[in-house]
Protein backbone atom coordinates (compact mmCIF):
# COMPACT_ATOMS: atom_id res chain seq x y z
CA UNK A 1 0.00 0.00 0.00
CA UNK A 2 1.40 3.35 -1.21
CA UNK A 3 1.93 5.90 2.36
CA UNK A 4 -0.35 8.59 0.95
CA UNK A 5 1.48 11.27 2.97
CA UNK A 6 4.45 10.65 1.28
CA UNK A 7 2.50 10.36 -2.08
CA UNK A 8 0.90 13.69 -0.99
CA UNK A 9 4.40 14.76 -0.72
CA UNK A 10 5.48 13.94 -3.71
CA UNK A 11 2.69 15.33 -5.85
CA UNK A 12 3.23 18.67 -4.46
CA UNK A 13 6.74 18.99 -4.94
CA UNK A 14 6.40 18.19 -8.52
CA UNK A 15 3.69 20.60 -8.48
CA UNK A 16 5.72 23.02 -7.42
CA UNK A 17 8.45 22.08 -9.83
CA UNK A 18 5.84 22.23 -13.18
CA UNK A 19 4.73 26.16 -11.81
CA UNK A 20 8.21 27.47 -12.01
CA UNK A 21 8.19 25.39 -15.37
CA UNK A 22 5.86 28.03 -17.04
CA UNK A 23 3.93 31.39 -17.50
CA UNK A 24 0.45 30.23 -16.27
CA UNK A 25 -1.68 27.00 -15.88
CA UNK A 26 -2.97 24.82 -18.42
CA UNK A 27 -6.70 24.87 -18.71
CA UNK A 28 -6.80 21.31 -20.35
CA UNK A 29 -5.33 18.07 -20.07
CA UNK A 30 -4.80 15.73 -23.36
CA UNK A 31 -3.25 12.12 -22.91
CA UNK A 32 -2.06 10.76 -25.85
CA UNK A 33 -2.82 7.06 -26.48
CA UNK A 34 -0.80 4.07 -28.68
CA UNK A 35 0.15 5.74 -31.85
CA UNK A 36 -1.53 8.83 -31.52
CA UNK A 37 1.23 10.92 -30.40
CA UNK A 38 1.57 13.43 -33.45
CA UNK A 39 -0.89 15.96 -32.05
CA UNK A 40 2.06 18.02 -30.78
CA UNK A 41 3.07 19.25 -33.90
CA UNK A 42 0.52 21.61 -34.17
CA UNK A 43 0.90 22.89 -30.63
CA UNK A 44 2.86 26.20 -30.44
CA UNK A 45 5.45 24.47 -27.30
CA UNK A 46 5.69 26.95 -24.33
CA UNK A 47 7.94 23.79 -22.25
CA UNK A 48 8.61 20.50 -23.37
CA UNK A 49 9.94 17.99 -20.22
CA UNK A 50 11.21 14.77 -20.65
CA UNK A 51 9.33 12.74 -17.85
CA UNK A 52 12.79 11.83 -15.91
CA UNK A 53 13.64 15.59 -15.55
CA UNK A 54 10.34 15.71 -13.55
CA UNK A 55 10.16 15.15 -10.20
CA UNK A 56 9.09 11.89 -9.20
CA UNK A 57 7.37 11.14 -12.52
CA UNK A 58 6.78 6.94 -13.76
CA UNK A 59 8.88 6.36 -17.08
CA UNK A 60 7.01 5.18 -19.94
CA UNK A 61 8.32 2.18 -21.60
CA UNK A 62 6.00 1.55 -24.37
CA UNK A 63 6.97 1.32 -28.00
CA UNK A 64 4.63 4.32 -29.23
CA UNK A 65 5.21 6.59 -26.25
CA UNK A 66 7.73 8.97 -26.56
CA UNK A 67 7.67 10.58 -22.98
CA UNK A 68 7.21 14.13 -22.20
CA UNK A 69 5.19 16.29 -21.12
CA UNK A 70 4.81 19.21 -23.07
CA UNK A 71 3.09 22.74 -22.42
CA UNK A 72 2.05 25.13 -24.74
CA UNK A 73 -1.17 26.89 -26.68
CA UNK A 74 -3.49 24.51 -29.11
CA UNK A 75 -6.56 26.47 -31.14
CA UNK A 76 -5.92 29.55 -28.70
CA UNK A 77 -6.53 27.20 -25.58
CA UNK A 78 -3.85 26.71 -22.92
CA UNK A 79 -3.18 22.68 -23.03
CA UNK A 80 -0.65 20.41 -21.51
CA UNK A 81 -0.15 16.99 -23.18
CA UNK A 82 0.69 14.01 -22.31
CA UNK A 83 2.80 12.42 -25.23
CA UNK A 84 3.09 9.40 -23.69
CA UNK A 85 1.05 7.81 -20.87
CA UNK A 86 2.13 4.70 -18.15
CA UNK A 87 -0.23 1.47 -18.05
CA UNK A 88 -0.73 -1.54 -14.88
CA UNK A 89 0.93 -3.75 -16.93
CA UNK A 90 3.72 -1.94 -16.88
CA UNK A 91 4.23 -2.38 -13.18
CA UNK A 92 3.04 0.92 -11.93
CA UNK A 93 0.08 0.41 -9.21
CA UNK A 94 -3.13 2.92 -10.70
CA UNK A 95 -1.99 5.39 -7.63
CA UNK A 96 1.14 5.66 -9.47
CA UNK A 97 0.27 5.92 -13.18
CA UNK A 98 -2.83 8.53 -12.35
CA UNK A 99 0.06 10.78 -10.53
CA UNK A 100 1.04 13.40 -13.54
CA UNK A 101 -2.92 13.46 -13.82
CA UNK A 102 -3.42 14.01 -10.23
CA UNK A 103 -0.36 16.65 -10.67
CA UNK A 104 -1.99 18.32 -13.90
CA UNK A 105 -5.22 18.98 -12.12
CA UNK A 106 -4.14 20.56 -8.73
CA UNK A 107 -1.37 22.83 -11.19
CA UNK A 108 -5.28 24.06 -12.69
CA UNK A 109 -6.39 22.27 -15.24
CA UNK A 110 -10.16 21.41 -15.23
CA UNK A 111 -10.56 19.24 -18.31
CA UNK A 112 -9.85 16.01 -19.53
CA UNK A 113 -9.44 15.09 -23.35
CA UNK A 114 -7.98 11.21 -22.83
CA UNK A 115 -6.88 9.25 -26.10
CA UNK A 116 -6.61 5.57 -26.53
CA UNK A 117 -5.69 2.90 -29.09
CA UNK A 118 -8.54 0.27 -28.78
CA UNK A 119 -9.72 -3.28 -30.28
CA UNK A 120 -13.57 -3.37 -31.73
CA UNK A 121 -15.42 -5.74 -30.22
CA UNK A 122 -19.23 -4.29 -31.66
CA UNK A 123 -19.19 -5.54 -35.16
CA UNK A 124 -19.50 -2.18 -36.30
CA UNK A 125 -16.65 -1.15 -34.72
CA UNK A 126 -14.35 -1.51 -37.99
CA UNK A 127 -10.84 -0.23 -37.59
CA UNK A 128 -10.70 3.54 -38.56
CA UNK A 129 -13.53 3.86 -36.36
CA UNK A 130 -13.49 6.92 -33.39
CA UNK A 131 -15.88 6.26 -30.80
CA UNK A 132 -16.12 8.92 -28.41
CA UNK A 133 -16.59 6.70 -24.94
CA UNK A 134 -19.84 7.31 -23.42
CA UNK A 135 -19.16 5.15 -20.39
CA UNK A 136 -16.65 2.44 -19.57
CA UNK A 137 -16.24 -1.00 -17.51
CA UNK A 138 -13.25 -0.75 -15.10
CA UNK A 139 -11.87 -4.70 -15.34
CA UNK A 140 -8.04 -3.78 -14.42
CA UNK A 141 -8.26 -5.24 -10.71
CA UNK A 142 -7.87 -1.80 -9.35
CA UNK A 143 -9.03 1.32 -8.09
CA UNK A 144 -6.32 4.53 -8.23
CA UNK A 145 -8.29 5.81 -4.89
CA UNK A 146 -7.90 2.50 -2.78
CA UNK A 147 -6.40 3.41 0.30
CA UNK A 148 -6.73 6.87 2.16
CA UNK A 149 -8.28 9.65 1.24
CA UNK A 150 -7.04 13.01 1.08
CA UNK A 151 -10.48 15.26 1.03
CA UNK A 152 -8.84 18.02 -0.08
CA UNK A 153 -8.33 16.52 -3.47
CA UNK A 154 -11.85 14.94 -3.63
CA UNK A 155 -14.52 13.20 -1.90
CA UNK A 156 -14.11 9.75 -0.26
CA UNK A 157 -16.65 8.04 -2.57
CA UNK A 158 -16.88 10.52 -5.59
CA UNK A 159 -20.10 9.61 -8.33
CA UNK A 160 -19.61 8.12 -11.79
CA UNK A 161 -23.26 8.32 -12.76
CA UNK A 162 -21.26 10.13 -15.33
CA UNK A 163 -17.72 9.77 -15.87
CA UNK A 164 -17.74 11.52 -19.37
CA UNK A 165 -19.07 14.93 -19.77
CA UNK A 166 -22.31 15.02 -21.81
CA UNK A 167 -21.91 18.36 -23.13
CA UNK A 168 -18.82 17.68 -24.69
CA UNK A 169 -20.10 14.04 -25.83
CA UNK A 170 -22.51 16.44 -28.36
CA UNK A 171 -19.92 19.17 -28.91
CA UNK A 172 -17.63 16.63 -30.21
CA UNK A 173 -20.25 14.60 -32.27
CA UNK A 174 -21.15 18.21 -33.89
CA UNK A 175 -17.75 18.71 -34.28
CA UNK A 176 -17.43 15.46 -36.52
CA UNK A 177 -20.54 16.19 -38.14
CA UNK A 178 -19.35 19.53 -39.08
CA UNK A 179 -16.02 17.82 -40.43
CA UNK A 180 -17.88 15.28 -42.64
CA UNK A 181 -16.37 12.76 -40.64
CA UNK A 182 -18.59 9.69 -40.80
CA UNK A 183 -16.55 6.82 -38.93
CA UNK A 184 -16.89 8.91 -35.54
CA UNK A 185 -20.06 6.66 -32.62
CA UNK A 186 -20.38 6.49 -29.69
CA UNK A 187 -19.96 3.34 -27.32
CA UNK A 188 -18.60 1.92 -23.78
CA UNK A 189 -14.84 0.73 -23.68
CA UNK A 190 -13.63 -1.21 -21.33
CA UNK A 191 -10.27 -1.70 -19.15
CA UNK A 192 -8.67 -4.60 -18.97
CA UNK A 193 -4.96 -5.22 -16.82
CA UNK A 194 -3.19 -6.81 -20.07
CA UNK A 195 0.04 -6.80 -21.22
CA UNK A 196 -1.42 -10.21 -22.70
CA UNK A 197 -4.28 -9.47 -25.49
CA UNK A 198 -7.61 -10.90 -25.30
CA UNK A 199 -8.87 -14.89 -26.06
CA UNK A 200 -11.83 -15.66 -27.64
CA UNK A 201 -13.54 -16.70 -24.76
CA UNK A 202 -12.57 -13.16 -23.22
CA UNK A 203 -13.56 -11.11 -26.49
CA UNK A 204 -17.13 -13.15 -25.82
CA UNK A 205 -17.51 -12.51 -22.26
CA UNK A 206 -16.26 -8.68 -22.86
CA UNK A 207 -19.49 -8.15 -25.69
CA UNK A 208 -21.56 -10.00 -23.22
CA UNK A 209 -20.70 -7.46 -20.62
CA UNK A 210 -21.74 -4.59 -22.64
CA UNK A 211 -18.66 -3.10 -23.49
CA UNK A 212 -17.79 -2.25 -27.51
CA UNK A 213 -13.82 -1.57 -27.38
CA UNK A 214 -11.04 -2.77 -25.30
CA UNK A 215 -7.81 -1.23 -24.55
CA UNK A 216 -5.94 -1.32 -21.13
CA UNK A 217 -5.77 2.46 -20.63
CA UNK A 218 -7.51 5.18 -20.14
CA UNK A 219 -10.27 4.10 -17.31
CA UNK A 220 -7.60 4.94 -13.85
CA UNK A 221 -6.90 8.55 -15.52
CA UNK A 222 -10.87 8.95 -15.77
CA UNK A 223 -11.75 8.17 -12.17
CA UNK A 224 -9.00 10.18 -11.13
CA UNK A 225 -9.97 12.87 -13.23
CA UNK A 226 -13.33 12.73 -12.05
CA UNK A 227 -12.14 12.50 -8.22
CA UNK A 228 -10.81 15.85 -8.90
CA UNK A 229 -13.73 17.71 -10.69
CA UNK A 230 -12.85 17.75 -14.06
CA UNK A 231 -14.52 17.44 -16.96
CA UNK A 232 -13.89 14.16 -19.38
CA UNK A 233 -13.86 13.31 -22.47
CA UNK A 234 -12.52 10.15 -23.91
CA UNK A 235 -12.04 8.87 -27.43
CA UNK A 236 -10.72 5.85 -28.90
CA UNK A 237 -8.94 4.83 -31.84
CA UNK A 238 -10.33 1.62 -33.05
CA UNK A 239 -7.11 0.00 -34.38
CA UNK A 240 -8.49 -3.68 -35.11
CA UNK A 241 -11.38 -5.72 -34.61
CA UNK A 242 -11.68 -8.58 -32.50
CA UNK A 243 -14.38 -11.26 -33.87
CA UNK A 244 -14.69 -14.25 -31.63
CA UNK A 245 -15.58 -16.38 -34.58
CA UNK A 246 -12.54 -15.70 -36.91
CA UNK A 247 -9.64 -14.72 -34.60
CA UNK A 248 -6.33 -13.65 -35.66
CA UNK A 249 -3.39 -13.01 -34.19
CA UNK A 250 -3.12 -9.02 -32.82
CA UNK A 251 0.69 -7.64 -33.16
CA UNK A 252 1.60 -4.74 -31.64
CA UNK A 253 3.08 -3.09 -34.51
CA UNK A 254 -0.07 -3.59 -36.53
CA UNK A 255 -2.22 -1.84 -33.84
CA UNK A 256 -0.13 1.25 -33.76
CA UNK A 257 0.14 1.09 -37.09
CA UNK A 258 -3.56 1.36 -37.33
CA UNK A 259 -3.45 4.37 -34.80
CA UNK A 260 -1.22 5.82 -36.94
CA UNK A 261 -3.60 6.06 -39.73
CA UNK A 262 -6.49 7.12 -37.41
CA UNK A 263 -4.48 9.82 -36.17
CA UNK A 264 -4.94 12.89 -39.13
CA UNK A 265 -8.77 12.93 -38.41
CA UNK A 266 -8.34 12.37 -34.72
CA UNK A 267 -5.89 15.36 -34.65
CA UNK A 268 -8.60 17.40 -36.63
CA UNK A 269 -11.43 15.99 -34.21
CA UNK A 270 -9.65 16.94 -30.73
CA UNK A 271 -8.97 20.39 -32.43
CA UNK A 272 -12.27 21.67 -33.27
CA UNK A 273 -13.83 20.31 -30.04
CA UNK A 274 -10.94 22.75 -28.31
CA UNK A 275 -12.44 25.64 -30.08
CA UNK A 276 -15.77 25.31 -28.67
CA UNK A 277 -14.43 24.15 -25.25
Amino acid sequence: MIDMNVYKKNVEETVSFLQGKIKRPPAVVIILGTGLGGLIDSIEVEALLPYEEIPHFPRSTVPGHHGNLIFGTLRNRDVVVLQGRFHYYEGYSTRELTFPLRTLSLLGADTLVVTNAAGGLDPNYRPGTIMVIRDHLNLIGENPLRGANIDDWGPRFPDLSEPYDKKLIDATLQCAEKLHMTNVITGVYVAIPGPSLETPAETRFLRAAGADAVGMSSVPEVIVARHAAMRVLGLSAVANFNDPDNFAPILLDDIIRAAEEIEPALQELIKEVLKVL
